[in-house]
């Protein structure tokens, strides 16, 4: 399995970042995908998640209103980053969650897969 995040940058706040992930060795529909970040000092949380159809979304409440995750029929998720903040600020890294029924996300969302990180920064 392999993932390939990209769209990280440098973004001054207020400012809007896509990331894209690209999933391949797995079957995509079967997988719940997520978004989660590190920032500096920081433990990794869960910023976003999306069930195998799309229609389930679990948003992080630091996020919510501001970021939206969604994927396409294929092998991409993406998060759509508006109003970032300098809190905002941290290595963003997709994930893959397989073997779940479908469309639930699992409240205890344990990882199978990581991609690499991306970075963003957010410049006040």
């Amino acid at each position: 399995v392999q993932l390939q995040a990209s769209g990280g940058g440098l973004v001054q706040a207020g400012g809007s970042l896509t990331l894209s992930c690209a999933a391949s060795g797995l079957t995509f529909s079967n997988v719940v995908m997520a978004w989660f970040r590190q920032g500096p000092g920081k433990e990794r949380d869960l910023v976003a998640a999306i069930s195998q159809s799309g229609r389930r979304k679990s948003v992080a409440d630091s996020v919510k209103g501001r970021f939206t995750i969604s994927r396409d029929r294929e092998h991409t998720v993406y998060l759509q980053m508006n109003s970032l903040q300098p809190e905002d600020a941290a290595v963003y890294y997709c994930a893959v969650k397989k073997n779940t029924r479908w469309d639930e996300i699992p409240r205890d969302l344990e990882i199978d897969y990581w991609g690499q990180g991306t970075l963003v920064t957010v410049s006040s």
